[in-house]
C-alpha cells in the first residue's frame, strides 16, 4: 500500500468517521490511537478492506506518511491537544503540519500556532462541525493557522466537506492563528441561540394545549419556509418519535440541559470585547437555570405568578410565533457577526463574512436556507456593520415586529419564560433608539466615581466632569472603556 496522504491521531466517534470520510474520498489514511487495541478494532470492523492504514506506535504512523507530513489530531480539547503535540515534535521535520480537529478555545489555537511556527512546523486549528453524521458524509469546515499550511490541506478538506446545492464547498480559509477555532465559537454560540428559541417556541405552544402531534405538524410547516433548518428538521423528528410502548420520548427526557462550554466562551468573548451578544447570553444562561432543577421544583411550591390562561387564537399565535422566531434568528447573528467583526478588528484577521456563512450553508448543526440571505446581504455590501440595516433584514423586522411583540406580551402575560426571543426585541429597540438612558447611567457614575462624561454639545472625544455634592473637587478617575 502506498504511503497515506494524511495521518489522524484519535479514533472515537468522530474520529473514525472522518477516516472513512477522506477515504471514501479516494484518500489513503494512516490511524493512530493512544490505546493502540483501538487501532486493530477499527481495522477489523469499519475500516476493513479500506485504503486505511493503521499504525501502532507514532513512529510508524509518520513513517507512513507522504511529506509534509500531515497530522490531525481528534483528541479532546485543552490539555490532551498540547500533549500530542509535544509528543510530535521532535519526530517531525520543518514544514510538517500539525492540524487540530477538536473543539478548541481560539486562544490556545493562537498560542499553538506561534509555538509550532517557532519550531519551524505549521499548524492548523480547523473547527468541523455536523456531529458524527457530518463527519462521514460532509462537514462544515472552518480552518485558520499558519497560512502556509493551507495549500497542502485544502484539496483534502474541500473535498471531504459538506457542499452547498451549487457545488461550492462548505469549507475555506478563515485567517491567521486562532481565527478558524474563533468562527467555530460563534457558531456554536449562535447554536446555542437556535436552540433555545425553538425550545421557547416549543414550551409557548405547549403551554396553551398543543400536543405533540400538533407541534409536529407545525414545525413540517415551518421547514417549508423561511425557517428551513437542520435544528427545525430535526425538532419536528422529536416530537413526533414515539418509543415502542407508543410514549413520547421527548415527555420523558429530564428537564436539566447540559453544555460543554464553547457557548459559555462567545459570551466571555463577547464581554471582552464590548459587544452585546445579549440573546446567545441567555441561551447560555437559560441551560444554567435549567440545571437548578431541584432548586425549580423547589420554588415552584413556592413562587406563584400573577399569569392568566391565554385566550387569543391559537392559529394567530403559531404564526405569530413564526415570524418572532425567525425575527430574534436574525438577531442572533446580527450579533455574532458583530463580535466577529469586533474580533477582527482585535486580532487583525481578514474574515470574508460572506465566505463564512457559505461555510455554514451545508454540514453544521446551524444549516438553514437562511444562511444563504447573509450571503447575499454582504455580496450587496462587504462593509455592511450590521444584518439588521441590509435592505433584505430589515425588511423582515418591519413585517415581523407586530407578531414579535404580541408573542412577547402572550409570553409575560401567561408566565413562559422566552430570555431568547424577548431579549432580542429589546436588543432590536435598543439599536433603533438614536438616544438610550446611559446620558444618566455617566451622570450616576460621574457622581459617586468622578468617571467623567462626554456631551452633546461638544466634540466626541472630549470628557467633562461635574462637582455634583460641591465638595468634590476637580479630580477624575480612569474609565475602563470596551
Amino acid at each position: 500500500m502506498s504511503k497515506a496522504d494524511i495521518g489522524l491521531i484519535g479514533l472515537a466517534v468522530m474520529g473514525e468517521n472522518l477516516i472513512l470520510n477522506m477515504e471514501s474520498k479516494g484518500f489513503t489514511v494512516a490511524c493512530f490511537n493512544r490505546t493502540v487495541s483501538k487501532v486493530d478494532d477499527f481495522l477489523n470492523d469499519r475500516a476493513k478492506g479500506k485504503n486505511i492504514i493503521g499504525a501502532h506506535s507514532i513512529d510508524e504512523l509518520i513513517a507512513n506518511l507522504k511529506r509534509p507530513h500531515k497530522i490531525m489530531l481528534m483528541v479532546k480539547a485543552g490539555q490532551a491537544v498540547d500533549d500530542f503535540i509535544e509528543l510530535l515534535i521532535p519526530k517531525l521535520q520543518p514544514g510538517d503540519i500539525i492540524i487540530d480537529g477538536g473543539n478548541s478555545h481560539f486562544p490556545d489555537t493562537t498560542r499553538r500556532t506561534q509555538y509550532l511556527e517557532s519550531k519551524g512546523l505549521l499548524y492548523i486549528g480547523t473547527g468541523v462541525s455536523g456531529g458524527e453524521e457530518g463527519a462521514l458524509t460532509g462537514p462544515s469546515m472552518m480552518p485558520g493557522g499558519s497560512p502556509a499550511a493551507w495549500p497542502h490541506v485544502k484539496d483534502i478538506f474541500q473535498t471531504i466537506c459538506a457542499h452547498t446545492d451549487a457545488g461550492e464547498p462548505c469549507c475555506d480559509w478563515v485567517g491567521e492563528n486562532g481565527a478558524g477555532h474563533f468562527v467555530k465559537m460563534v457558531h456554536n454560540g449562535i447554536e446555542y441561540g437556535d436552540m433555545q428559541m425553538i425550545c421557547e417556541s416549543y414550551h409557548m405552544m405547549k403551554s396553551i394545549g398543543l400536543s405533540n402531534e400538533e407541534m409536529h405538524k407545525v414545525l413540517s410547516d415551518w421547514n417549508d419556509g423561511e425557517l428551513n433548518s437542520y435544528l427545525i428538521e430535526i425538532t419536528r423528528d422529536i416530537l413526533g418519535y414515539k418509543n415502542e410502548e407508543g410514549q413520547a420520548v421527548v415527555d420523558l427526557i429530564l428537564d436539566t440541559a447540559g453544555q460543554k462550554g464553547t457557548g459559555k466562551w462567545t459570551a466571555i468573548a463577547a464581554l471582552d470585547a464590548g459587544m452585546p451578544l445579549t440573546l446567545i447570553g441567555e441561551a447560555v444562561f437559560a441551560r444554567c437555570l435549567s440545571a437548578i432543577k431541584d432548586e425549580r421544583v423547589m420554588a415552584s411550591g413556592i413562587l406563584k405568578g400573577v399569569v392568566k390562561p391565554f385566550s387569543g387564537c391559537r392559529d394567530q399565535l403559531i404564526n405569530d410565533l413564526r415570524k418572532a422566531l425567525y425575527a430574534a434568528k436574525i438577531v442572533s447573528y446580527a450579533q455574532g457577526y458583530q463580535l466577529m467583526m469586533a474580533a477582527a478588528k482585535e486580532y487583525g484577521w481578514k474574515l470574508n463574512y460572506g465566505g463564512i456563512a457559505l461555510m455554514w450553508r451545508g454540514g453544521c448543526i446551524i444549516r438553514s436556507l437562511f444562511l444563504g440571505r447573509i450571503k447575499e446581504a454582504f455580496d450587496r455590501d462587504p462593509e455592511l456593520k450590521n444584518l439588521l440595516v441590509d435592505p433584505f433584514f430589515k425588511d423582515v423586522m418591519d413585517s415581523s415586529q407586530e407578531s414579535w411583540r404580541r408573542v412577547a406580551v402572550a409570553a409575560i402575560e401567561t408566565g413562559v419564560p422566552m430570555p431568547c426571543i424577548s431579549s432580542a426585541l429589546s436588543y432590536f429597540d435598543g439599536y433603533r433608539c438614536d438616544r438610550l438612558p446611559a446620558n444618566l447611567l455617566q451622570a450616576q457614575r460621574d457622581y459617586f466615581g468622578a468617571h467623567t462624561y462626554e456631551r452633546v454639545d461638544k466634540p466626541r472625544g472630549q470628557f467633562f466632569h461635574t462637582n455634583w455634592t460641591g465638595h468634590g473637587g476637580n479630580t477624575t478617575a480612569n474609565t475602563y472603556v470596551v
